[in-house]
């Protein structure tokens, strides 16, 4: 424990030097255009919020059979990628710093949101509870999917790679590859949606194999100390869910370690799972590496973790959400904005790039 490390205090994460340690976490919000590809307005969204240490971009889809939202921003096609330039070109000329989240829907998708109508893809046949978002804000049961073959998953690691590589064209910082929430990553982690009898399936090294695979294929075009994983050991959303979660995640925890990674980001037990007890104290004692958190931190708990030296850097997403000058705003201890739920998913620039900022009178 250091009393003199808090939230501000700056740090040095790879080649980047933050200035403090509050991180804009991943935040789905649907509003690309047609096509799936970042306009003019996620390009304010975003720079509006470069005051943050490091922005993780929402998910953002490798391939069109990725796709798992109406209106998420993909990262393969030349017009997604010349998008997400005006972003990242954007979130730099104001001196900030921003990776992209790599993601597969798997399961979680729905025949309305993939080419030709095709089923989603998962480790197992196997639906998970919820309701899909389509386009025109309607939503729909989710499906059950379709297992992928063997000789295919080689090619959905392919889709994260060649992803990795546009995101590097794209201009970001880095990549972060999102293994949480209930999708395609997390679904071959945990044995409640993976029943597979391959190489990539019963024990728990084998359930590991496709994240390992991915995180060496995307730390190939990057190399270390740009690439971060996000996981949700706690979290059972989507009818999640395995039947031993502390040995399973402990195991591809310790695995990480083996690549030298920017960050491990991790999901703690909040109100999106259960109290597991895998925890920042659980996970700070097997990863070697930078270890950031999220779990509906405010400024006093964020100080906290991070002054106990259980956490390097502490994300918030709903309060970026709806304080683009958060780090401002926990500094000089100000009134913090509500964030609009309604307003969450789809629209326009209301609840998205029209939250007020403080008005900061010049020193003279």
């Amino acid at each position: 424990m250091n009393s003199n490390i808090n939230l501000f205090s700056p740090f040095k994460l790879g080649q980047l030097e933050l200035p403090h340690r509050m991180v804009m976490a991943p935040l789905t919000r649907m509003r690309a255009s047609d096509g799936n590809v970042p306009t003019l307005m996620n390009v304010e969204y975003y720079k509006q919020r470069a005051s943050a240490a490091l922005i993780i971009t929402e998910c953002t889809q490798v391939s069109p059979q990725a796709r798992g939202y109406a209106r998420s921003p993909g990262i393969n096609s030349p017009e997604q990628i010349a998008g997400w330039r005006e972003v990242t070109d954007a979130v730099h000329a104001v001196g900030g710093r921003i990776f992209m989240q790599l993601w597969h829907a798997g399961r979680t998708s729905h025949p309305e949101l993939q080419l030709g109508g095709a089923l989603p893809v998962a480790p197992s046949a196997i639906a998970a509870e919820g309701n899909a978002y389509l386009p025109f804000g309607r939503r729909a049961p989710m499906v059950t999917p379709r297992a992928l073959e063997t000789e295919e998953i080689t090619g959905v690691v392919e889709q994260f790679r060649q992803g990795a590589q546009n995101a590097l064209n794209a201009g970001f910082d880095g990549v972060e590859i999102h293994g949480a929430n209930g999708y395609l990553i997390d679904e071959f982690l945990q044995d409640g949606s993976n029943q597979r009898t391959d190489r990539y399936g019963g024990s728990i090294e084998n359930r590991a194999r496709f994240l390992l695979e991915i995180v060496e294929a995307v730390v190939s075009v990057w190399g270390s100390g740009r690439v971060g994983v996000r996981l949700s050991p706690s979290g059972t959303n989507y009818s999640m869910g395995d039947s031993n979660r502390v040995a399973t995640f402990s195991y591809v925890v310790s695995a990480l370690n083996a690549f030298d990674l920017a960050y491990f980001h991790l999901m703690e037990p909040n109100d999106w799972g259960t109290d597991t007890g895998l925890d920042a104290a659980h996970f700070r004692q097997i990863f070697k590496g930078i270890l950031m958190v999220n779990g509906g931190y405010d400024r006093q708990r964020g100080d906290a973790i991070i002054n106990s030296g259980l956490a390097d850097l502490v994300s918030f997403g709903r309060l970026f959400l709806a304080n683009p000058d958060l780090p401002a705003r926990f500094r000089l201890n100000a009134t913090l904005n509500e964030p609009d739920s309604s307003t969450f998913y789809e629209g326009d620039e209301k609840g998205y790039t029209d939250y007020p900022t403080l008005k900061l009178e010049p020193i003279s």
